[in-house]
């Protein structure tokens, strides 16, 4: 059974304004409105920061401390730079890129080296000069401290294989060593040093 409307409301309809009779709510503090919606603005930013990053870490990019001076100059001992896990899953590797692989006679340790020559080019080392297809390479990044006089005889890259030397020459532990790499033990390209700050930029 229905209850009978109220005289002085006879739609039924609840209103919103106050009585005269009640007691008025203490107002809020003027700053009190605005915290809230600062504070899970800014809690909102951060976790999305987060998760940008982890993208980026986990997918493109991963932050990886060089151990050694087989690179040098180019790579310091120590330095810090980041590499690029998803590039080449988009343009495939160059000569003179340089790679991060897994070290093909131990895979718990990884290498940091330069392609010198892709698959299907014919490599050689006459003491210390490097020849890919009988063109002698330019090679700027290895300073004359650097060179050293080993040879290597004339070789043809194997298919999804790459030919990887260190810019420290008389230092460097590398195809010359333990023959060219297969694609499937590397696994990025370094892109940007961080660390030191001196070094700050791209990687050439």
């Amino acid at each position: 059974m229905s209850s009978a409307p109220n005289p002085e409301n006879p739609t039924g309809r609840i209103s919103d304004i106050s009585s005269s009779h009640a007691k008025a709510a203490p107002p809020l503090p003027a700053n009190s409105s605005r915290v809230r919606p600062i504070v899970s603005g800014w809690l909102r930013d951060v976790i999305i920061s987060l998760a940008v990053s982890a993208f980026f870490i986990i997918f493109l990019y991963q932050p990886v401390k060089v151990e050694g001076t087989s690179m040098m100059p180019t790579l310091q001992d120590q330095e810090r730079v980041f590499i690029n896990k998803f590039v080449y899953k988009l343009e495939p590797i160059e000569r003179s890129d340089v790679i991060v692989f897994r070290y093909p006679r131990d895979p718990a340790k990884s290498y940091i080296k330069r392609v010198i020559a892709i698959a299907g080019d014919r490599v050689k080392i006459d003491d210390g000069v490097v020849y890919v297809n009988d063109h002698r390479l330019r090679e700027t990044y290895v300073p004359e401290v650097y060179e050293d006089v080993r040879s290597y005889p004339e070789t043809v890259v194997p298919p999804h294989c790459y030919f990887v030397l260190g810019d420290h020459r008389n230092l460097s532990n590398d195809s010359r060593d333990f023959g060219p790499v297969d694609e499937d033990f590397i696994y990025g390209k370094a892109v940007f040093g961080y660390w030191p700050v001196a070094k700050l930029g791209t990687l050439r």
